[in-house]
């Protein structure tokens, strides 16, 4: 499963949790594309529940879109990651020196409250 549903005007949510296909992968990027056009400095709540590596033509899919995903990215300044794989957790660090502008923070999935208050700070702490 890979969704992603709006939170208000300028946030949208995502959740990974299992099994994720081309046709999975393909819709999941379709709606966050949709759910971002009018998103400016906007905020991401991103929860990896069960993570299993992507289907080969999931991946397809992904690279296919990087220059519109990259595009994407800039559309948001903050994104908490909550999840308890620690390898996630680290690459989410690196994710946040990458993609100028966006501040990333990992969170435990027992930390969803710290994570949704630290989203609704308007301070950016590495700007």
């Amino acid at each position: 499963m890979f969704t992603v549903t709006p939170n208000g005007d300028n946030r949208v949510d995502i959740e990974l949790n299992g099994d994720i296909d081309a046709d999975i992968m393909r819709q999941a990027l379709d709606d966050l594309a949709e759910h971002s056009a009018n998103i400016s400095g906007g905020k991401m709540l991103y929860t990896v529940k069960d993570f299993h590596w992507p289907s080969l033509g999931a991946i397809g899919v992904e690279f296919s879109r990087l220059p519109s995903l990259f595009s994407l990215a800039f559309k948001f300044k903050k994104a908490a990651v909550v999840t308890d794989e620690k390898w996630i957790k680290t690459v989410s660090g690196f994710k946040g020196v990458v993609i100028p502008g966006m501040e990333i923070k990992a969170f435990s999935l027992d930390q969803v409250a710290e994570a949704e208050a630290w989203l609704a700070q308007e301070k950016i702490e590495n700007a």
